[in-house]
């Protein structure tokens, strides 16, 4: 575990591109020979990390939308986790591990699951909402799950690139679908304005 976590600090600090394993151990305090004898290569200690942020999160999110919470709510709670999730490097985490299987077909291939992982995930609440609402055409569950993920992960990716609300409204957008979840979760009585 301590070195899982140096590996992340570094990673936060210098980016997938210049992490070494030398550095890990000396930020773990660790011989480099531990970090070879566990992991083997760079490559699969940072995998490692991402596989270890990934679990926590996506069962904390699976638990998340499991409870009896409208799906407005469900959907807010998710916007606060995005909130923790970028301060504590997961984010960061991800998208160099993403950034990196961009030009390396196995770590794509290790990514690509723990990525999917989320869109399956919220493929299952779009089940649920169908259970519940009725159809939800002309759309399947796998769209809506695309419609619902892809935007956390575009603000993921203009966010790390430092744009912040002032330049692009990201964060303040995806709570506002929250408010539009509510207006079709609970519409107004007739007459009375929202």
């Amino acid at each position: 575990m301590r070195i899982l976590a140096a590996a992340k600090g570094v990673l936060l600090d210098v980016g997938y591109a210049n992490v070494s394993t030398r550095g890990i151990a000396e930020a773990a305090g660790v011989p480099l020979s531990q970090i070879h004898y566990h992991f083997g290569t760079k490559q699969n200690l940072m995998l490692a990390v991402l596989e270890m942020e990934n679990e926590r999160r996506l069962a904390r999110q699976a638990a998340m939308y499991g409870a009896e919470k409208p799906l407005w709510e469900q959907w807010l709670q998710a916007c606060d986790f995005f909130d923790d999730d970028l301060e504590s490097g997961y984010v960061r985490v991800l998208m160099e591990m993403t950034a990196a299987g961009w030009s390396n077909p196995e770590i794509a291939e290790a990514v690509s699951p723990k990525v999917q992982g989320w869109f399956e995930l919220l493929a299952e609440v779009a089940q649920r909402a169908v259970k519940r609402f009725g159809s939800l055409s002309p759309f399947t569950p796998e769209e809506l799950a695309a419609l619902a993920g892809l935007p956390f992960l575009g603000a993921e990716a203009v966010i790390l690139l430092g744009l912040d609300e002032s330049k692009i409204a990201g964060r303040p957008a995806l709570r506002k679908i929250g408010e539009l979840l509510r207006m079709l979760e609970e519409p107004p009585e007739p007459g009375r304005p929202r």
